[in-house]
């Protein structure tokens, strides 16, 4: 027997998903030619970080194309002087001759002029795109990351477009976790509106666990977002879950939360207040609880279950607080079965009355 009391709840959601990189990209080669060098970490599973060079395409091509083009810009450039200089001097004599007048353009040599400009700017753009074309010889990292997969090595020879390799950023970890339209109400979950900015430090807190041989790992993670629409088969939304740093080495020496790890989570929902937290086993066939009233007399209640899970129900209404409930398992709670209440090993315990029964009292 037990009195009820009632008090507070901390629902914690379930669910399950797989870990996956919050940006995953092909490396992409942006020019042509022969690999010359890759890095130590160019490998599958190796890390690197961003701006680390991971592979080099011979050069000399490209360093070819910037010495041409440098001297492309000095022909430009002397040429954009010679004009400057001519149109000084087309101008000094039409002064000289006309005072009062405005020259026309074509004796003060403005067209000249303009198009020695415009070979300067494009002599100067052609420069420039040689120099990136050498400076895309080295393909570095976009992001601090790891290699998922590899398609090239060493020596072979590429072309523009050719997908390198398969890589992923390690700053985070992200896992999709589905829940149903009813446990959405169970979670404080800021919604995301056009225009604004969430604040991810207020979502609601994941914990994470996943098997990794003998040994069960937890990471804890947050809420970052709920995904734009409802899966029209499950009826159910997305939250996306991130960790920080789910390959950096930890204190306690966990494994890294490595991509593709399938991980079980318990999101943080909302605190239920001024509810009677029971075992679920004292929910007799799902339909009833067992009160003892003050004449020690059994009677059945039924009851407003607000949440549920694996070991415990959480009562909404049905019950007052003091009421005496029955925990023993008697072979057959009638309506209205007087009881004694003995204690063994200093716990009450309901037994069946000694007195006879009428039939008013049968279990119906």
């Amino acid at each position: 027997m037990e009195r009820l009391q009632p008090g507070s709840y901390q629902v914690w959601l379930g669910s399950q998903g797989t870990v996956q990189a919050r940006t995953e990209s092909a490396l992409i080669s942006e020019a042509r030619g022969k690999i010359i060098s890759i890095s130590p970490s160019f490998r599958a599973g190796g890390f690197f970080e961003e701006g680390d060079v991971l592979l080099e395409i011979d050069p000399r091509d490209y360093q070819t194309a910037v010495v041409s083009a440098k001297a492309e810009l000095a022909r430009a450039k002397l040429a954009l002087a010679e004009e400057e200089a001519n149109s000084e001097q087309a101008l000094v004599d039409w002064r000289r001759l006309n005072p009062n007048e405005e020259p026309p353009d074509l004796v003060v040599r403005k067209p000249q002029l303009d198009q020695a400009k415009a070979n300067e700017a494009s002599a100067q753009a052609r420069l420039d795109n040689a120099e990136l074309n050498l400076e895309r010889t080295r393909i570095a990292a976009p992001y601090a990351g790891r290699i998922l997969s590899k398609n090239v090595d060493i020596g072979q020879f590429v072309t523009s477009g050719n997908a390198l390799a398969q890589i992923y950023a390690v700053d985070y970890a992200e896992i999709r976790l589905p829940l149903s339209e009813r446990e959405l109400g169970y979670i404080d979950l800021q919604e995301s509106y056009r225009g604004e900015t969430v604040d991810k430090s207020n979502q609601p807190i994941v914990k994470l666990t996943t098997t990794v041989g003998k040994d069960v790992v937890e990471w804890e993670g947050r809420v970052v977002q709920a995904e734009g629409a409802f899966d029209t088969r499950s009826r159910q939304l997305f939250l996306v879950a991130q960790v920080d740093d789910p390959y950096g080495k930890r204190p306690d020496g966990r494994p890294p939360l490595k991509v593709g790890s399938f991980v079980q989570a318990k999101i943080k929902g909302v605190l239920l207040e001024n509810v009677f937290v029971m075992p679920r086993k004292y929910y007799r066939k799902n339909e009833y609880v067992v009160i003892i009233d003050e004449d020690n007399q059994l009677r059945r209640r039924s009851i407003e279950v607000e949440w549920s899970d694996e070991d415990s129900l959480v009562v909404s209404g049905g019950l007052k607080a003091g009421e005496r409930m029955c925990l023993t398992p008697l072979s057959f709670p009638a309506e209205g079965m007087r009881v004694a209440v003995v204690q063994e090993d200093g716990i009450d315990i309901a037994s069946e009355s000694s007195g006879q029964r009428n039939d008013n009292e049968a279990i119906r």
